[in-house]
């Protein structure tokens, strides 16, 4: 397959007052019915993800366990590569497990996986961003168009479009597609408004800045590299800015916000916070950056544990 390497665009310069500033905000996804960080430590982590105890590896995960005694309730374990994109496998200590099974968060019902790649097809850290579009589109007097951009399995877009948006998911898997298309009908939510689109998400922004398309919310959750469903090549440091600098065209005069969240890079929040700053310049509005962060509950479930960071980010909301 040949690299379809898109140039990084010159950016132009934004006129105009930065917008004010949150920093460094933490973001804490609580404990669900559906959903803890039960312990963490030895760069394992130990989740529990609807009925299943899980263990995963997890880089940042510097400690000790602090109760070593409930790893061995685990009902699966991804064994193998250990990098964020690598493959491997898992074993069931208990019994033979399906592939799939079924959860529920804010009001969405979708499908849990067990893949090669340690996913289980949800971040249950986004619920925070999640809960927060939920919020703006119930209260919004009006309805809201919303972007999900690198939208994965769609579990941001089934609840977004629950709470009444019209959703536009753009993934470039096929196979993310088709499981989003799984988790739709898994919930009986065929009537709701989402278009599925597999693209390559930049050239999407770009025909749709060409063709005057408005968003009220967008969502972005770019990979650190990836690639589009024809060979394009995506890099988040060389793409990065082109990419917000479009959403910013492509955002309604009316917009809620622009959030951004990065996974797996070596850089500081405020890389990103201050690009946001300077993207949106001129805007009025605030931006708000820091981490995302689980936090352990312990055997007894109370989520007084430790913090687990797990990912950097930056939304842009009006004033």
């Amino acid at each position: 397959m040949t690299e379809d390497r898109m140039p990084a665009a010159p950016l132009r310069r934004r006129e105009g007052a930065a917008p004010a500033q949150t920093v460094p905000l933490i973001l804490e996804t609580a404990a669900s019915d559906d959903y803890a960080l039960i312990d963490s430590g030895d760069a394992l982590k130990l989740e529990r993800y609807g009925p299943y105890l899980i263990v995963r590896p997890e880089a940042q995960a510097l400690w000790p366990k602090a109760a070593p005694e409930l790893w061995d309730k685990a009902d699966a374990i991804f064994t193998g590569d250990t990098d964020e994109d690598g493959m491997g496998r898992w074993r069931f200590p208990k019994m033979l497990l399906g592939e799939t099974w079924p959860m529920q968060l804010l009001d969405a019902e979708f499908l849990g996986r067990f893949t090669a790649f340690r996913h289980v097809g949800v971040f249950p850290e986004q619920m925070v961003h999640w809960a927060w579009m939920k919020a703006r589109i119930e209260e919004a007097r009006r309805p809201l168009k919303v972007l999900n951009l690198f939208g994965y399995t769609g579990v941001a877009s089934l609840i977004a479009a629950t709470a009444g948006a019209e959703v536009t998911h753009v993934d470039a898997s096929r196979k993310a597609i088709g499981w989003a298309r799984e988790n739709q009908a898994l919930g009986r939510a065929e009537h709701l408004p989402i278009r599925w689109i597999c693209d390559d998400a930049m050239k999407f922004i770009q025909r749709e800045a060409r063709r005057g398309s408005r968003y009220d919310i967008i969502l972005t959750d770019p990979p650190k590299f990836g690639r589009g469903p024809n060979g394009e090549v995506w890099q988040l440091f060389d793409h990065l800015p082109a990419m917000l600098d479009t959403c910013r065209e492509i955002l309604s005069p009316q917009a809620e916000g622009l959030v951004l969240t990065a996974y797996s890079i070596r850089a500081s929040f405020y890389a990103i916070h201050e690009l946001m700053r300077e993207t949106m310049r001129g805007c009025g509005g605030r931006v708000e950056s820091g981490e995302l962060i689980l936090r352990e509950t312990g055997p007894d479930e109370v989520g007084s544990g430790r913090a687990l960071s797990t990912s950097l980010f930056s939304r842009w909301v009006p004033a």
